[in-house]
């Protein structure tokens, strides 16, 4: 699979960490598109402690990509930003209520909104992890109109039913829900049994 992974400026940047390292590690995934916004920046710094757009995938991944490429959120002449770029689909974790509005509304005005609205368009799957609480009409009407283009909305709502030892653990397994929705299955995930 070739897929395209972005970073928005929301809180949860260890999401965005956990699901670089896990297509890094599947050898399913052929190619990753990595972009973060100018926002994302701020918040991988605030916390993770990770400065700096040069090397930010080595940092992110903690050893030298193998098949992640970054690309910068104002190159608009990027291979993702083209529907004739093969591509399996496009996942934005976190996504901010900023990003979703762009996505919602067309505003292909930045890379990550541009390879958005391309993967709409290709009618590939488009997975928007929105991260904000509470939600305001804004919110809603925008995540309506991603879904009714086509995106599924699915929120950064962490699982407690398998007893998480740590944030790093909740993170893997919302991951792991996320590649789940995408066809990528992860090993080690939780899956829910009942009670016999």
């Amino acid at each position: 699979m070739n897929l395209t992974v972005a970073l928005t400026g929301a809180s949860g940047a260890i999401l965005g960490r956990e699901l670089l390292r896990a297509l890094e590690a599947d050898a399913r995934v052929t190619r990753v598109h990595f972009v973060a916004s100018e926002n994302a920046l701020r918040v991988l710094a605030e916390e993770l402690d990770i400065a700096g757009r040069n090397g930010l995938v080595e940092k992110l991944l903690g050893a030298p990509p193998a098949k992640t490429l970054q690309q910068s959120d104002a190159d608009i002449g990027a291979p993702i930003a083209s529907g004739s770029y093969p591509s399996n689909g496009m996942i934005v974790l976190p996504c901010s209520m900023g990003t979703l509005a762009s996505i919602a509304n067309g505003l292909a005005d930045s890379l990550i909104a541009r390879a958005a609205d391309v993967t709409l368009k290709e009618c590939r799957p488009l997975i928007l992890c929105v991260r904000e609480t509470p939600f305001n009409r804004i919110h809603l009407r925008n995540m309506t109109l991603a879904a009714e283009a086509g995106a599924t909305i699915f929120p950064v709502i962490p699982a407690f039913y398998f007893k998480p030892v740590d944030t790093a653990a909740m993170a893997r397994q919302f991951v792991n829900r996320v590649l789940a929705h995408l066809g990528l299955p992860q090993p080690g995930a939780y899956v829910w049994k009942a009670q016999e």
